[in-house]
Formats: structure tokens, C-alpha cells, sequence
């Protein structure tokens, strides 16, 4: 018998009457509480970092020997960073059959997108929106992650961001809190599963509560200010959509808001997340958060620092380790209460227990390693995982290209294995992606040639450091103009390196760096025909490509089997039917930008006189996207007709319904969205936002009549004095396949 769990399995073995899943966990978690210490309370509250492989700063004085104690005497709860299947069994071996009570440990990593086959970046899943590829592709990172000994996720991120400049701005879902609602639970129930306990299930972790991808200028780390309005409605739905779905974890953030750090936030952490919405899973700090609140300003040691997270509702600590330095004091003089203790470690313990830890603490990590499906398989899965999430974005007639005609490809991206792995990218091996001319090559009957004309970085590039800008130069442009020459259609490969978005990536120029534009117009010179892909990892400010390129295909960073996808796409194995979950601007200056804004008092109407000043505009460049949110074309052709309104008699309930047809010569997907406008209200609204979407397919000539149920609920929105209600009035309602080509209606709530 594993020492340190006979109290577990002695309980187990007790006649018990049959009781709900509920009443059971309360009484073992309850049963194993009152055998604790304080100290070892506190060290459940412990998380330790397990490499050098760090997203702050290195620890000091660091000690791996002390750690190792430390696991031994059950004063660590959980591990983020080990990285091998044998070193989390070494590991847990020690907690389990050393400590005391043999309370396992968690086990966290970044899973973001993958975990050895990277799937799309987040940003580009939402571009498929549909709820099923979030779910598929959280499900394939966590059966692999989970194989690895990984228990924890620290994802989805479900931050909302205006803000291209924000370089973890690939890491969520984009500008809308509607669609990045539907990603968040849908990413969630990849993770999760409908049960924690399941084999390849693993906890999520929601992050970053809240409002990070707010932060001033898109510049990392930085601070925030908002209106409680735009907190309640636009930053916190994906995360009460995450809770409702089941997260076990939610993870706080860097920045402050509204002047206090959200790690000692205890209005969103206790009063928000854990008494309004019920959240009974535990709140995780960021790496080196909590001693960061020193460096704020907010606290003047790191004592206070403790004592204010843990005040605050930050259950479980990464790695800094202030709890495990001064809980015990601020317990000792009064400033924590036993009960808050009590309430933290039972989050952590609810979570393991959920997870199956407590009856197999080697469940993700026993020397008897599970199978996953062939690797062929997998690579399959993000093969389609990814063509359903590009986004065409142009097309004069070029694409879908033929499998006989002459191509040239050209661009660094093009050959590059890595850059489409992406970012935050887990374990994958480096140089193992599918690189479009892979992906090229491998459908064209004529012989493909290949110039790379360009370099974006050179030397080192990981996660840990900054970018290396290759010089400019024209060295490689000869070869590329040459190949052009000779070729029917060039494909262009244009965006950014993998490195220049993710964390700590915040840029103030979202222009294509380097001399990529440069070669564009000189290949345009030498042929127009030019198909150009975009490997990108947030929007790019391109106004120049959109006027002269006769195709666009946004691939974002597609993962492992990227090349692949994208090659279906461009000779139309595969119909595109993405589209974009952000705005893209004609210019840098325009952000944050976003379609949901504000009318203000003097907007630019369609008969706006563009000669007068006074207006909400700029004198230089566009107010508009470039292409807005919800915008994606297909080889299809879909029309909007007949749009109807019917309300329920007596009731404040309605029918809309709206007729779609697939005018084009072959079938494909649509996304059909509904936008709803507020006109008028005792706190001003949105120009529109996003009410309800669904992708439908249609065969070439079908048409389809989708109808939507809308109810006074759906009118609702959340008041700067916390209610949730909607205000009599008159509305909008817009139908359409991107945010701004839409049919429109009216209706009025008529007051009780």
C-alpha cells in the first residue's frame, strides 16, 4: 500500500450508502482537510517551477535540493515546467509515497494550441467559428499532453483585445465577446471533456482575469482603465462562459485595473468569480505576479504583497512563493482567516479529487504509457483544423488554382518548417510543420520551384528572446524576379516570423517588416498573377496588397500540418468558409480598432460630405477596416433575401428569418450572423453587435431559409449598477456574412 494514502483507501473501503457524486466529494475533501497542518495547507496554496524554461524571472537562491524536501514534506501542491513523462512519476513519486498524507501534485504546462502537433493559433480557430474545431483541437492537445503527465492547462486565454498591437492577441479569440464566448466554452469542453475523471481529460484554466487585453497602447504588461459598462459587457462574458462550462481554474493577469493589480483584485476574484458566479474550482496567480504587486506600487514588500493576493481570492501561487514565506505568519496574526484557508486548499484539492488523483496519482504518468492515435491520424485532425480556419480575403478569379498550371513560390515563409508551428508552441519539434511549398509540391502535376527573396529574422529565435531583424536586402530578389518570370502564377508568402507575436511581442507597426513589400511590387512588375498567402499571427495594416494583389489567403499560423491545408485551399480540395474574428486596419494609427464601437455624436454616415471636417474621422487615413470583423469570402457566391420579422402576439418574443442561397457553381459553407443595434438608451450602445451566428452548407443553387428565436433576454446588457436587463425601445436587427454588408429590420420592446 502507497504510504501517505491509507487514509484514502481506508475510507473507500467503509460500507457507504449510496450518496450523490457531490455529497461524496464534500465528505473525503472535508475528511482529508481535518488531517492537515497548517503547513501543509499552505503548501497545496505552493505551485514550484520545474525548468529554466521561464516566463518571468529566474527565482533566487533557488535550491533544487531544498525543493525536493519540500515535495517530500507536503508543502508543494503543484509543478509547472516538467517537461518529461519520467520526471513528473519522479516527482509525484516523492509526494505521494513520501509526504505524510500522499496528497498528489498538479502538474501545469502552456498548452495554448498543441502540444507536440500544433494545431492553428487561437486567433485562427475562432476564424473557423465554429464551436466543434475550439472543442477538437483542445482534445487532441490534451490526449497528448496528457500522455506527458500534464494535469493542468494554463489555457484558453479568452482575453478580449481591440488591439493589434497586443502581441497575445493570437493567443484568444479576437475583438467580440459573443463569438469569444462560444470558443472559451467550446475550448474549455476540449480540455475537460463532460468529466474531469476521463482518461485523456485534463483541467483548463481560463485566463487572464481580467481585462489584460486592454492594456494601454497594446503595450505588454501594461496598465488598464475601463468603464465598469465595457467590463461587464465586452471583457467578462468569454469568462463566465469558461465557469459555466466547467473550468476547473482561472488564472489572474500582469496588469492593473482601474488602479489596482488584478491579482489582489478581490472584487473580480471573490466578489465576480467566486460568489456571483459560483465558481467553485481555484484561482491560479500568473508566474511572479504576486510579488509584483511591489513593483506596482501597490504593496511595499513582499509579505504585504502575499498577504493582499491571498486577501484578494488568489488561491494557488506560481512559483514566487510569498505563501509559502508568510502565510503562516499572516495567519498567525489574524490577517488570514482559517476559513479563507480552508476555502483556498479546498479548490485545490476539489480539482485532483475531480481528476481522479486521489484513487491513481500516476494516472498521467505510470510507466504504462497510453496510445494515442498513429501520428498520421493526428496530423489529419489539424490538417482540417486548419483549412477551416483561413480566411479568403480576396480573390479576382485566380484561385482555385489548377493542378497544371506552372508555379512559383516564393518567400521565406514559404520554406519555413517552423514559422508555422507558431508561438507558445508547447513541445512540438522544431522544423517539423508542413511548409506551404511542402504542402504546394505535393498537389501540383509540374515541377514547383522555389525562391525564398527574402528574410524576416535571423540567428536564435525561441519563445525566450527577441526577434534578430535580418538586414534589408535585395540579395535574394534576382532569383525570385527570374522565377516569376517563367511561371503562370506565383504564390507569395508574406507576413511574420512566429516570434513576432505571443507575449512580450507588442509592436507599434503592423506593416509587413522587412523588404517583403518591396518584393511584392517588383514581382508584380514581372507578373500580376499573384496568389499571396499570409502567415501571420495577428492583423496586419496591408492596404497595398488588398488594392493590387488579385488574391488573398489568410493562413495565420496554421501548425504541424499547415502547408498541407493550405494547399487544399489554394487548388480547392477545400472551400474556404473562414472568416476574420478581428478587424484589420488600413493603417497602425487606427487601433484599437474594433466593429462594435461606440456612434458618437458626429459619426460618418453613408452621405457624409468627405470635404467637411467635423466629423469622427481621420484626415489621412480611413476611420473603417480595411476588412471587418466577421468579413471572409468562399468559391461559393451567397445572397441575403427576403428578411422578416414576426413578433410573438403579447409577447416580448420574435421570429426572425431570412432566406440564403448559394449562388455560386459549387457548394460550400456560409456564416450567416445576426447583429443586433440598441438605438437608444440610458447608457449609450454599440453601432452593433454580434447577437447569433451558424455556418451553414448549401450545394450549388440550394437555398435555405434559417430562421432565429430572439427573446427580451437576448436584448438585455449588463448596467454600470450590475443589472442584467434590457430598457424598453427600439432596435435593429441585421443579418449578413461579415459585419458590414448586412440586410436590416426594426422592432421595439414595448415597455411592461
Amino acid at each position: 500500500m502507497i504510504k501517505g494514502l491509507c487514509f484514502v483507501l481506508l475510507w473507500a473501503c467503509e460500507p457507504q450508502a449510496p450518496q450523490p457524486v457531490a455529497d461524496a466529494e464534500a465528505r473525503f475533501l472535508d475528511s482529508l482537510l481535518q488531517q492537515m497542518t497548517v503547513e501543509e495547507k499552505i503548501g497545496q496554496l505552493t505551485m514550484y517551477n520545474g525548468t529554466w524554461e521561464m516566463t518571468g524571472p529566474v527565482p533566487e537562491n533557488d535550491d533544487a535540493q531544498v525543493r525536493a524536501n519540500n515535495i517530500k514534506q507536503g508543502k508543494v501542491g503543484a509543478m509547472l515546467n516538467v517537461l518529461t513523462r519520467e520526471a513528473i512519476f519522479q516527482a509525484q513519486q516523492m509526494a505521494v509515497e513520501e509526504s505524510r498524507l500522499g496528497i498528489p501534485m498538479l502538474f501545469g504546462y502552456d498548452v495554448i494550441h498543441g502540444y507536440q502537433t500544433m494545431l492553428p493559433i487561437p486567433l485562427a480557430q475562432a476564424s473557423s467559428w465554429e464551436a466543434e474545431v475550439g472543442r477538437r483541437a483542445n482534445r487532441l492537445a490534451a490526449a497528448e499532453a496528457a500522455t506527458e503527465g500534464i494535469s493542468l492547462a494554463f489555457g484558453p486565454m479568452v482575453d478580449i483585445t481591440r488591439d493589434a498591437r497586443w502581441g497575445r492577441i493570437m493567443e484568444g479569440a479576437g475583438e467580440d465577446p459573443y463569438l469569444a464566448s462560444v470558443m472559451a466554452s467550446a475550448w474549455v469542453r476540449g480540455f475537460q471533456e463532460d468529466n474531469l475523471s476521463k482518461p485523456f481529460s485534463i483541467a483548463a484554466c481560463a485566463k487572464h482575469f481580467a481585462a489584460y487585453g486592454f492594456a494601454e497602447a497594446g503595450k505588454e504588461y501594461n496598465t488598464t482603465e475601463m468603464s465598469e459598462q465595457t467590463l461587464r459587457n465586452v471583457v467578462l462574458p468569454p469568462f463566465q462562459a469558461a465557469v459555466e462550462a466547467g473550468v476547473a481554474s482561472v488564472m489572474n493577469g500582469f496588469n492593473e485595473l482601474n488602479g489596482v493589480p488584478v491579482t489582489a483584485d478581490a472584487r473580480l476574484q471573490r466578489s465576480i468569480l467566486k460568489e456571483q458566479w459560483q465558481f467553485d474550482g481555484f484561482v491560479v496567480s500568473d508566474f511572479n505576479s504576486v510579488p509584483e504587486l511591489v513593483t506596482h506600487g501597490y504593496s511595499p514588500d513582499h509579505r504585504e504583497a502575499a498577504a493582499a493576493a491571498f486577501q484578494a481570492g488568489s488561491d494557488l501561487e506560481m512559483e514566487s512563493r510569498t505563501y509559502e514565506r508568510y502565510l503562516q505568519t499572516l495567519l498567525d496574526e489574524g490577517r488570514v482567516s482559517t476559513d479563507m484557508l480552508d476555502d483556498a486548499v479546498l479548490r485545490v484539492l476539489r480539482i485532483k479529487y475531480r481528476l481522479g488523483l486521489f484513487k491513481d496519482p500516476y494516472k498521467y504518468c505510470s510507466p504504462d504509457k497510453p496510445i494515442l492515435p498513429d501520428v498520421s491520424l493526428r496530423l489529419s485532425e489539424a490538417r482540417d483544423i486548419a483549412r477551416r480556419s483561413m480566411v479568403l480575403l480576396k480573390n479576382d478569379g485566380l484561385l482555385p488554382l489548377k493542378k497544371q498550371q506552372k508555379v512559383a513560390v516564393i518567400g521565406w515563409l514559404a520554406g519555413s518548417k517552423d514559422v508555422p508551428l507558431g508561438n507558445w508552441r508547447a513541445q512540438a519539434v522544431p522544423n517539423s510543420a508542413v511548409s506551404l511549398l511542402e504542402g504546394i509540391r505535393a498537389v501540383s502535376e509540374k515541377e514547383v520551384k522555389y525562391a525564398e527573396g527574402y528574410r524576416i529574422s535571423e540567428g536564435e529565435r525561441t519563445f525566450i528572446y527577441d526577434l534578430q531583424w535580418a538586414p534589408a536586402s535585395q540579395a535574394g530578389f534576382a532569383e525570385a524576379l527570374q522565377l516569376a518570370r517563367e511561371a503562370e502564377v506565383v504564390v507569395m508568402a508574406l507576413g511574420e516570423d512566429c516570434y513576432q507575436t505571443g507575449e512580450g511581442r507588442s509592436q507599434t507597426d503592423l506593416r509587413l517588416k522587412g523588404n517583403q513589400q518591396e518584393l511584392f511590387e517588383a514581382i508584380r512588375k514581372v507578373n500580376p498573377n499573384i496568389v499571396v498567402v499570409l502567415m501571420n499571427g495577428r492583423p496586419l495594416a496591408i492596404p497595398e496588397l488588398a488594392a493590387e494583389a488579385p488574391a488573398i489567403l489568410e493562413a495565420w499560423h496554421g501548425g504541424s500540418a499547415a502547408g498541407d491545408a493550405i494547399a487544399d485551399i489554394l487548388y480547392g480540395v477545400y472551400n474556404p468558409s473562414g472568416k476574420l474574428p478581428v478587424s484589420f486596419p488600413y493603417h497602425s494609427g487606427q487601433e484599437p480598432l474594433y466593429y462594435n464601437h461606440k456612434p458618437t455624436g458626429r459619426p460618418v454616415t453613408n452621405d457624409f460630405d468627405k470635404g467637411m471636417v467635423f466629423w469622427a474621422h481621420y484626415s489621412d487615413a480611413p476611420a473603417e477596416a480595411l476588412y471587418p470583423f466577421g468579413y471572409g469570402l468562399s468559391y461559393s457566391k451567397f445572397k441575403y433575401t427576403n428578411l422578416e420579422l414576426i413578433q410573438e402576439e403579447g409577447k416580448a418574443q420574435w421570429t426572425a428569418q431570412v432566406r440564403l442561397t448559394n449562388e455560386g457553381e459549387v457548394a460550400g459553407e456560409e456564416v450567416l450572423q445576426w447583429y443586433l443595434r440598441d438605438l437608444f438608451g440610458s447608457v449609450t450602445r454599440p453601432v452593433k453587435e454580434l447577437l447569433a451566428f451558424e455556418k451553414i452548407y448549401l450545394a450549388p443553387g440550394e437555398q435555405r431559409v434559417v430562421r432565429l428565436q430572439i427573446t427580451e433576454e437576448d436584448l438585455a446588457y449588463h448596467w454600470p449598477d450590475g443589472r442584467f436587463e434590457a430598457e424598453p425601445g427600439d432596435f435593429t436587427l441585421m443579418v449578413g456574412g461579415n459585419s458590414e454588408e448586412l440586410l436590416s429590420t426594426s422592432f421595439t420592446l414595448q415597455k411592461h
